[in-house]
């Protein structure tokens, strides 16, 4: 999720009062980028606030999981606080760029043209903005090459940063071949990658190489969903197939290997109007339709709403993609409902079911799992293919006296029903956010990547920030108001049953600047003035079981964004490690171990874009520094100098 992006979080959600964004806001926003607690004892204070069981509980519950325990604690010699126009990791690991946007895929890939873009050409080549990355390793090669396939998400395009001589005159600038650019560069890249002579490349022209975008790739859409009215269009009238994927911010792997790619705010991509009174304006307005952060609908009908009113309901879902079968059909499954999905983790839960968390990355919305109807099977990768089309999706309510309620999100239920604008399952699930403030789930400072441990029975909810929360409006689970740097929960999950219907929760870190009292953030005192961090975006579970943590607006503290180690257990519970940390103007994404833990795959997001920035002057020409160069969103591949796992 990015600083771009929230410029269009204001609070859309009925249940919260809040002052809407005037468009002159968004576009000053679009264009300008903008400790733990000492001892038992203070923990006991966080209770009295209202959240959740005493820690020495906690632990000894998540310990008693077969297989759980301490998890190693972090050995690496910790990166400085800083910011300037290159990236930087700890002094005993080292950092090096995987891929760029724009290098190329396939044998045929033209060269990477920043002055003469093309759709045609960005369709070969690795597109912008790489967010969630996806690792699934392969066997080795004939020569005992390590090799693995990575998926990536490109979640936007920063137009002024992207296309030369548009930023002084944006919108009107804009013509029909470069919006085609732009949908070229969303969606994702599956690439296959090989370890030699001790570093990480690209397989150009893989079998498996492939590039997905938001114009040119079909997809199926299946589950409860499919076929219905709502998602009928001139081009589609079955409702059954989408012409591409967009906004893809973070997303997951599952346990059968395929990758899982989370439409987010697809609303930027639309244009046009409705009338109050078309079936289609309250579900609009919820998820703020149409924001018009690009002029896609000046020249295709399908993004301009007044043309085609269900264009947007066929966006805000899970992309289920097999990485294995570069021809596959990509299937949206909107079994699990659609939002501004942030991600898309799995876990198989004890008796077999797989359980989803998602995250809705807005102001003031909700936390989501789905749990599938059927089981996976290990032995058979085939039978598990489609169990994201059955399943049961919930929603959350944080209680405080630290309990947390999945609240099943199902037509029928409570409130869920025809006098409440419900006919059926799929209605539920096109307006999931309308149902879930039905249902009195628990508004949440932004709640973007979620990820379970499955080895503890955790799993941590990475809440960004909310600016927007008055101090009325403070409950257990978001204690601070004018939440300018977010802050992290820990489910716990009942003795490791991820399919639970009843959960504890309590709040890890909050996080900001532990030496400005005012700011209110809770860390470890062991952590050093380079240990904490704002406004927490993506995670990660390395190998051995401990949590990392990427930021997107820890600039705002006058530091770069960057990578986090964070303690889970013990004494050290909430201390913090910096590891590594970007260019001026980017954005942490997608961090991913490999299965042995010692490589780290980062996303470098949106380099350069600083106040005033644009494709002509950006605040830094990372990874090339070439002037004939912009700045080059890339994926970084972070190892530890001597080997061994990051972190230590």
């Amino acid at each position: 999720m990015t600083a771009m992006d929230d410029s269009e979080n204001f609070t859309t959600n009925p249940r919260i009062a809040a002052d809407v964004a005037t468009m002159g806001d968004l576009v000053a926003e679009r264009l300008s980028r903008r400790g733990f607690l000492g001892g038992l004892g203070a923990v006991s204070g966080l209770a009295l606030a209202g959240c959740a069981a005493p820690l020495e509980k906690t632990v000894a519950a998540a310990e008693a999981l077969p297989g759980a325990g301490e998890a190693p604690a972090f050995r690496f010699t910790e990166l400085a606080r800083g910011l300037d126009e290159t990236h930087h990791v700890a002094p005993d690991h080292q950092a090096d760029v995987l891929i760029r946007w724009g290098d190329a895929l396939f044998t045929d890939s033209p060269p990477f043209e920043p002055m003469n873009q093309t759709a045609e050409a960005q369709r070969r080549q690795f597109g912008f903005n790489n967010d969630f990355i996806g690792y699934i390793p392969l066997e080795r090669d004939g020569e005992g090459r390590e090799r693995a396939i990575l998926c990536i998400n490109h979640e936007y395009t920063t137009t002024h940063m992207m296309l030369p001589g548009v930023a002084e005159g944006y919108p009107a600038t804009m013509t029909k071949a470069l919006c085609e650019v732009e949908m070229a560069a969303h969606g994702g890249t599956i690439l296959e990658i090989r370890k030699e002579g001790g570093k990480w490349h690209p397989v150009v022209g893989s079998p498996f190489n492939r590039r997905i975008t938001a114009d040119t790739t079909p997809m199926q859409v299946t589950g409860p969903a499919a076929g219905h009215p709502r998602l009928q269009t001139t081009e589609d009238p079955t409702g059954t197939r989408v012409a591409g994927t967009m906004n893809n911010c973070a997303g997951g792997i599952t346990p059968w290997g395929t990758y899982l790619m989370a439409e987010e705010n697809f609303n930027g991509n639309f244009l046009g109007a409705l009338p109050k009174e078309h079936r289609e304006a309250k579900n609009h307005a919820r998820y703020g339709v149409p924001s018009g952060w690009y002029q896609w609908g000046r020249f295709v009908d399908r993004f301009d709403v007044s043309k085609e009113p269900h264009e947007p309901n066929r966006f805000g879902w899970i992309v289920e993609v097999d990485p294995m079968d570069p021809q596959s059909t990509p299937k949206k499954r909107t079994a699990l409902g659609r939002v501004k999905h942030e991600g898309a983790e799995s876990v198989v839960a004890p008796d077999g079911r797989v359980v989803v968390y998602t995250g809705d990355d807005q102001r003031f919305d909700y936390v989501y799992k789905f749990v599938t109807k059927g089981k996976f099977d290990a032995e058979n990768r085939a039978a598990n293919m489609d169990l994201l089309d059955e399943g049961t999706l919930y929603v959350a309510r944080f209680d405080a006296d630290g309990t947390l309620a999945w609240l099943p999100v199902v037509y029928g239920t409570g409130p869920l029903t025809e006098e409440n604008g419900f006919a059926s399952q799929a209605d539920v699930l096109i307006d999931t956010r309308l149902a879930a403030d039905l249902l009195g789930a628990t508004p949440m400072d932004r709640p973007e990547d979620i990820e379970p441990n499955p080895k503890t029975g955790r799993v941590y909810v990475m809440l960004t920030n909310n600016d927007k929360r008055k101090a009325d409006q403070v409950d257990a689970a978001n204690p601070r108001p004018a939440n300018r740097f977010g802050h992290i929960i820990e489910i716990i999950e009942p003795e490791g049953d991820f399919a639970s219907e009843t959960s504890r929760w309590e709040i890890l870190v909050r996080c900001g600047d532990p030496s400005i009292a005012a700011v209110g953030a809770t860390w470890n005192p062991l952590t050093s003035p380079n240990g904490w961090l704002a406004s927490p975006d993506n995670c990660a579970i390395d190998p051995q079981g401990r949590l990392w943590v990427a930021t997107d607006g820890n600039d705002d503290t006058g530091a770069a964004d960057g990578i986090w180690a964070l303690e889970t257990d013990g004494a050290r519970r909430g201390t913090g490690h910096h590891l590594y940390r970007c260019p001026a103007g980017a954005e942490m994404c997608g961090p991913r171990f490999n299965t042995e833990g010692d490589v780290l795959f980062v996303a470098v997001q949106h380099p350069g874009e600083t106040d005033g920035s644009s494709f002509e002057k950006p605040g830094s020409r990372w990874p090339d520094f070439d002037a004939a160069m912009p700045p080059r969103p890339s994926v970084v591949v972070i190892t530890r100098k001597g080997g061994g796992p990051i972190g230590g």
